[in-house]
């Protein structure tokens, strides 16, 4: 229990965002460099200060591979522990409808490529995916789990709890 005058330390796991886009039998993937060394991904980032989920997902959708797209649902919200860093993770993961695309447009500097995958393809892909939540979330959009965006809900702005 902690007074007034010594603030506890607060325990703050990485709040993450992705997007599975599926595209028929295809996923928008991202190979990107991590550590110095290649790893695969779905579009995905950290929640920046003041900004809604859903904001993030599109902008990192955006930064890394060049595509605009469009939420449908939330699939999940997955907790786990990196093995990259060691910290806890808790990701948000959404479905979205790829809409158009910007090839001309420059990817965040860590990015190598975005390219379209089967479920396969991503699997045979092993331990060079970066988190074990992207087949998790995979698997859960193709067996139908679709929870409606607004379950989740912004209020921006610096009120009081």
């Amino acid at each position: 229990m902690s007074t007034a005058s010594t603030p506890a330390e607060v325990w703050r796991p990485h709040v993450t965002v992705a997007c599975v886009v599926a595209d028929g039998g295809r996923f928008l993937m991202v190979e990107e460099e991590v550590n110095g060394r290649p790893a695969w991904n779905q579009p995905a980032g950290h929640l920046e200060d003041g900004e809604s989920l859903a904001a993030a997902a599109l902008r990192e959708t955006l930064e890394e591979t060049g595509w605009t797209v469009q939420l449908q649902h939330l699939i999940g919200v997955h907790q786990w522990r990196s093995t990259e860093h060691g910290d806890a993770v808790v990701r948000f993961s959404f479905a979205a409808r790829a809409l158009s695309h910007d090839p001309q447009r420059a990817l965040d500097t860590d990015i190598r490529r975005a390219v379209w995958l089967t479920r396969t393809e991503i699997a045979a892909l092993g331990e060079r995916l970066r988190s074990p939540t992207i087949l998790q979330s995979i698997d859960l959009w193709l067996g139908g789990q679709r929870l409606p965006l607004e379950v989740l809900s912004h209020l921006p702005g610096g009120g009081k709890p």
